[in-house]
């Protein structure tokens, strides 16, 4: 416990789900966190309260990670509050599960635009100052890099983008001791899925028979590996994707 006392992280996508947990197990530990959100208020503040709730410091704060204003206004809030950010987790994301020749323009920009360039936008932001050195970004990317499931070819294609870009990227900023790894999540029951139909459909009880663990994952198994590799207890793991699937590859 209290492995990162004294940091600083800021969470994109942390209103619900897996980005909310993540935060949550980041403040457990002793970390001091800017939850970022794109449209749900309510549900950030709800996080920032529950780790408030348990003595821990948050901030919710509105950003679209696309924008690289908001992003930059993002930093600047969580370093007003709490000071020099060493932790970057890049969780914000757009789901899209449709046969491949559905997919328009349109939607294609908008999954790449979230999914790949607005992490781009986020590590620019966090590498760009010099109290990163030292520090650790975790990019959330999907189980589906290797399993490759139907109806999932843009969702899939935007995190093995940033699956490969977390390798890369880990290469450049190694120098200056900034460890860069992406946690890979097997399919989950989050509130997208949820809303999507997905969980208690005849496909979510098929696909939890396939897991050798037995069950879809759960925001909750996701926080606890964010936070090992927040840690210096993960000093030395950098360029990796953590696969968090049950056993499922």
């Amino acid at each position: 416990m209290n492995t990162l006392v004294g940091r600083v992280a800021v969470v994109t996508g942390a209103g619900k789900g897996i980005g909310a947990a993540i935060a949550s197990s980041l403040a457990q530990e002793g970390a001091a966190v800017a939850i970022s959100y794109a449209t749900d208020a309510a549900a950030a503040e709800s996080v920032v309260s529950a780790i408030r709730d348990s003595g821990g410091q948050a901030i919710a704060v509105r950003a679209d990670v696309r924008d690289t204003g908001d992003v930059k206004a993002l930093f600047e809030a969580a370093r007003e509050a709490f000071g020099p950010v060493t932790i970057l987790v890049n969780n914000a994301a757009v789901t899209a599960f449709a046969p491949f020749e559905t997919f328009g323009e349109e939607q294609f920009r908008t999954v790449f635009e979230t999914n790949v360039l607005g992490a781009f936008h986020t590590i620019q932001e966090f590498s760009g100052a010099t109290e990163a050195d030292g520090g650790a970004v975790i990019n959330i990317s999907t189980a589906g890099v290797s399993s490759t499931p139907s109806y999932a070819s843009l969702y899939v294609a935007s995190k093995s983008a940033l699956a490969t870009a977390t390798r890369v990227i880990a290469k450049e900023l190694a120098p200056r001791g900034i460890r860069v790894n992406a946690i890979a999540p097997t399919y989950s029951d989050t509130e997208s899925s949820r809303a999507m139909g997905f969980v208690g459909s005849d496909a979510a009880a098929q696909v939890a028979a396939q897991i050798p663990l037995g069950r879809l994952g759960k925001p909750e198994d996701i926080g606890p590996v964010a936070a090992f590799l927040a840690s210096s207890a993960a000093g030395f793991i950098t360029g990796e994707v953590i696969y968090a699937t049950g056993g499922d590859r």
